[in-house]
């Protein structure tokens, strides 16, 4: 009898994700090709009018400009940058922008706990889907988006054969890329939450099923159990927000009613097409919910009070205007906000080459020297039309920068590479999606501050991302964190035009 070889397939990796640049000489981008262009002319003129002496200052000028434009640091940011930061810092810094007071004895003057930053204008109301559920529904009227948030109960990839967990992540790229095809969608965001298991929940689940005749020595393995098992436990939560533009196809405004309508139709099967990612059973956050989420992020102490109040069969009652922090206090590197300290970075670098399915599990998992993490991937899903042609753009772009030199690099070569790659997939059919990453860590004191700072960065190492301290901007980082769906791009100063540039 001859025994059949059992054929061993190679895992499957994933990558060719790229960030794109335009194109410039020397690597300087469109703005850098521009202001030497410029400054060259500026050059001829001032020789012509000044003289030697005129030139060089003119040269100078030039030069410290290209000088700030072309110094990067690891995370590709420029000293231009950077400097800008820094000077933006200061000014909200001297303005008294980057402390927050609130409540009947803070400094608005209407006595609530409104949320502070780019939240604080928001409005939440609620509505039911089709299917009978409640739903939170919120409205930004700075930007005209409204936000829908999804709750979901992920299986976790222990003890799933690898065929199934290849399976979720190809229904999880095709979820996403059906999201350029939603009417009027602008965002979508994935945050994973992991926190501390207080124990009550425990508690009062099995004292509900407590039968009277159970046997005492199961009582006693039950008590101990509660005593013992909240212990280093930890409870991860996943939420899903989606966020839609607030204009039909004409442009013209539309209310809230309409669509809070429109969205209770659209929710169930956004839902049902959740449940084959391994999202697991996902259903919408109701108003409660989100309310008690956001509080809790805020005061991570009065987590304990709220499972307290649901263990007695109490609803603690949040309104909106309750949800947001007494006091806060943004700094440079860090944000002090009620009972917490919280420290969040942003994804610079995505991971470079191929990886494999469980990059990110580290990263998203519990860790015993942060109270409180959240991981939260921002998605920006890109219409046909628009991803066809960026993806053209950038395969310009990127030929453009390793044919420019006689000896193009090697890392030209592998981008203009992929860019081919990435447009040839686009043309089949495949969709196109920016993408980014913030990770938030809460601790309770300050002295917790360096042990998590160094958490942070072993897990970036493991799961192959380059992290970045949000300087000069935690509060706002803070809330793009949050399962809130604020699109941070609609909030920004800087023009779009601008952005790419550099």
């Amino acid at each position: 009898m001859a025994a059949a070889d059992s054929v061993r397939t190679a895992p499957r990796t994933y990558g060719n994700w790229r960030a794109p640049a335009s194109a410039g000489i020397a690597g300087m981008g469109t703005l850098g090709t521009a202001i030497m262009m410029f400054g060259l002319v500026v050059t001829m003129i001032a020789t012509l009018t000044s003289g030697v002496a005129g030139a060089l200052v003119s040269l100078l000028i030039v030069g410290t400009a290209l000088l700030l434009l072309m110094t990067k640091d690891k995370h590709g940011h420029s000293a231009l940058q950077r400097l800008s930061t820094r000077i933006g810092w200061q000014r909200a810094k001297m303005a008294r922008h980057n402390i927050y007071r609130s409540g009947p004895l803070g400094r608005t003057a209407w006595g609530k706990f409104q949320l502070p930053g780019l939240a604080a204008a928001s409005q939440l109301s609620e509505y039911q889907d089709s299917y009978g559920r409640p739903f939170a529904l919120l409205f930004y009227p700075s930007t005209r988006h409204f936000t829908v948030v999804i709750n979901a109960e992920p299986d976790g990839a222990s003890l799933v054969d690898e065929d199934q967990v290849d399976v979720w992540v190809a229904h999880w790229g095709q979820w996403l890329a059906s999201l350029g095809h939603e009417p009027g969608i602008v965002a979508a965001s994935v945050t994973v939450e992991t926190a501390p298991d207080t124990g009550i929940r425990l508690r009062r689940e099995v004292s509900q099923n407590m039968q009277d005749g159970t046997p005492a020595i199961a009582r006693a393995m039950l008590a101990e159990v509660i005593q013992t098992y909240p212990e280093g436990s930890a409870l991860v939560s996943a939420r899903v927000a989606l966020t839609f533009k607030g204009t039909d196809r004409n442009g013209k405004r539309r209310k809230e009613d309409d669509m809070g309508r429109e969205l209770a139709s659209r929710l169930p099967a956004l839902t049902q097409s959740l449940n084959s990612t391994g999202a697991g059973a996902a259903r919408p956050v109701t108003a409660q919910e989100l309310c008690e989420t956001i509080r809790i992020a805020y005061d991570p102490a009065a987590a304990v009070l709220i499972d307290e109040a649901r263990g007695q069969g109490i609803a603690p009652e949040l309104q909106w205007t309750d949800v947001g922090p007494a006091g806060a206090q943004a700094f440079w590197d860090k944000y002090r906000h009620d009972s917490a300290w919280s420290m969040t970075w942003q994804m610079t670098q995505a991971p470079r080459g191929e990886v494999f399915s469980s990059v990110l599990a580290q990263l998203v998992g519990p860790h015993p020297d942060i109270d409180r993490k959240r991981v939260t991937l921002l998605y920006r899903p890109l219409d046909a039309a628009t991803a066809a042609r960026m993806v053209e753009a950038d395969k310009r772009n990127a030929s453009f920068r390793a044919t420019a030199s006689a000896r193009p690099s090697a890392r030209s070569m592998a981008e203009a590479r992929a860019a081919d790659r990435t447009a040839q997939e686009e043309a089949r059919g495949a969709g196109l999606v920016n993408f980014g990453m913030v990770v938030t860590g809460t601790v309770m004191t300050a002295e917790q501050l360096p042990d998590m700072i160094a958490a942070i960065d072993n897990l970036g190492a493991t799961a192959r991302v380059l992290l970045r301290p949000a300087y000069g901007s935690q509060d706002s980082a803070f809330v793009a964190g949050l399962p809130l769906g604020v699109v941070m791009q609609s909030h920004l100063s800087v023009p779009a035009g601008l952005r790419e540039a550099l």
